[in-house]
């Protein structure tokens, strides 16, 4: 069960906060000259040789209480409230582990992204961190294999680890020595993927040569990963023709060979099925097919509590409320 956590503050009736528009209206009519006085004086020289005349500041403090007042009283009726969030999202139950060939042959540049020339396993990573980006809930591993497997990234959730350093980026060429080690690579991603509390486990397996390294044959780790109920689709990626590679005693010439046999037998034993990738756009389109052919229901849940706060504005406005009447009737009345 995943957890997701939100807290946030808002205004169930936003709009009322208009009402605050009407306050300088009324400050600009209490500004305004009274009625005129009933005593019409000629002349008030006279009274300023009584001094200086006394500035009351009640007023202005009547004033502050009684704007406070309905300020708080407005915002009352806004509703203010924090919002706590809670989504509970059920995983989907599917493990897959990504088995990405990684010999010398993949330095070959039959694929093309965005119109560059680029070799195999740079498409195949590409597509492969497309196809990882879109399958949030499911739990994602790594394995790269030439001459032997190693394990690039261990079963997470965690969708940068896998498209960071430590995911792909240990795919390359290089790291191990150099052959296809079909067979010990889908035995392995099985092995890894055995008694793993899922519903579904299901091995990607790409490679663009000939099984010609290992102790265990392809055929032999088909049937291995069935009996661990392992499902196992297969991709061979590339075009035929020869090519030249870069080896560490210089360049080498190749020429391609599929066992595209071997891939579909694998498939079929493990209930998968066979795919052939011709250039990235094709590889792009197996991904998507897999991606559809494994979708899972994931469940999800939203828990909405607010805690209302509407209470303490309005005790405010109350207590700024009383404060003017109390005052015009009380202690205020002293001072002109």
């Amino acid at each position: 069960m995943i957890l997701f956590a939100e807290t946030t503050f808002q205004l169930a009736y936003p709009w009322v906060l208009a009402l605050l528009l009407l306050l300088p209206l009324l400050a600009l009519l209490r500004s305004r000259s009274g009625n005129q006085g009933a005593v019409v004086f000629s002349s008030l020289h006279i009274l300023r040789r009584l001094g200086p005349i006394a500035k009351g500041r009640t007023g202005g403090f009547r004033l502050a209480a009684l704007f406070l007042s309905l300020s708080c009283l407005i915002l009352a009726l806004t509703r203010p409230q924090w919002i706590n969030k809670t989504e509970q999202i059920s995983e989907s139950g599917v493990e897959l582990i990504i088995a990405i060939d990684v010999s010398r042959s993949m330095q070959v540049e039959d694929f093309r992204i965005e119109g560059s020339r680029v070799n195999r396993l740079q498409a195949a990573k590409k597509v492969t961190r497309e196809f990882i980006q879109g399958r949030d809930n499911d739990r994602i591993g790594l394995l790269a294999f030439a001459g032997r497997p190693y394990l690039a990234s261990p079963l997470t959730l965690s969708k940068s680890w896998l498209e960071g350093d430590q995911g792909l980026g240990r795919v390359r060429i290089g790291l191990v020595e150099d052959g296809t080690a079909i067979g010990s690579a889908l035995a392995a991603a099985a092995k890894r993927l055995d008694k793993r509390p899922s519903k579904s486990k299901i091995v990607v397996l790409l490679t663009d040569g000939v099984n010609n390294a290992g102790k265990l044959s392809p055929i032999e780790a088909a049937k291995l990963a069935k009996t661990l109920g392992v499902r196992v689709y297969t991709i061979a990626v590339g075009t035929y023709g020869d090519y030249v590679v870069q080896t560490p005693v210089g360049p080498q010439r190749l020429r391609q060979e599929f066992d595209e046999k071997t891939l579909q037998e694998i498939a079929q034993i493990a209930n998968g099925e066979y795919f052939r990738a011709q250039d990235t756009s094709g590889l792009e389109r197996i991904f998507s097919l897999i991606d559809e052919m494994e979708k899972t229901e994931i469940t999800r849940r939203t828990l909405v509590e607010s805690q209302e706060l509407f209470h303490w504005f309005a005790v405010a406005g109350i207590v700024f409320g009383l404060l003017t009447m109390t005052g015009d009737e009380t202690f205020w009345r002293r001072y002109p």
